[in-house]
């Protein structure tokens, strides 16, 4: 018996997950969130999808991997699939999401260089410290603020925690 599986007639749940190297578990979380058309059953209740879910299932994976949202996705479908055409918004639901990843790097890019910055300023003090002592470096350290503010709003860093 053959592993390969046609793509040209229905698929099981399973063999859909497996083509599309996601768990069944996700393929039916993505068929409840509306992302899949509703699956047919077998007499044995057994989910049944068209072949055409794996070329679906091939876009939710890649919205997903560039930041597009189960629900946005899930929205994008509902229209797609009731005759819309979504492609205005899918285009710029995609440059707000650009947008965001640009600023999210410009962040990175500050924070490196003050982490550089930090570390030389650092090495100058640990050059002037007598070995076995302490060098106070945290005390030194100065948070970025929008680092500080992000974490403080988490609850993630507390006073005094460093």
């Amino acid at each position: 018996m053959s592993s390969k599986v046609s793509t040209t007639g229905p698929l099981y749940c399973g063999e859909l997950a497996r083509l599309s190297g996601v768990s069944a578990d996700t393929v039916r979380f993505y068929e409840r969130r509306n992302l899949l058309l509703p699956a047919a059953r077998t007499s044995a209740g057994y989910r049944v999808f068209s072949p055409n879910s794996l070329a679906r299932m091939r876009m939710i994976r890649a919205g997903l991997s560039i930041g597009f949202s189960v629900t946005e996705l899930a929205d994008i479908f509902s229209e797609r699939n009731s005759g819309g055409a979504p492609c205005h918004r899918v285009r710029k639901l995609a440059a707000e999401k650009l947008a965001v990843l640009e600023e999210r790097l410009r962040e990175l890019q500050s924070w490196r260089r003050e982490l550089r910055s930090t570390l030389a300023a650092w090495d100058r003090i640990l050059a002037k410290t007598p070995r076995g002592k302490q060098a106070r470096l945290l005390e030194n350290f100065k948070t970025h603020p929008k680092t500080h503010a992000r974490h403080l709003g988490r609850g993630i860093q507390k006073r005094g925690e460093l």
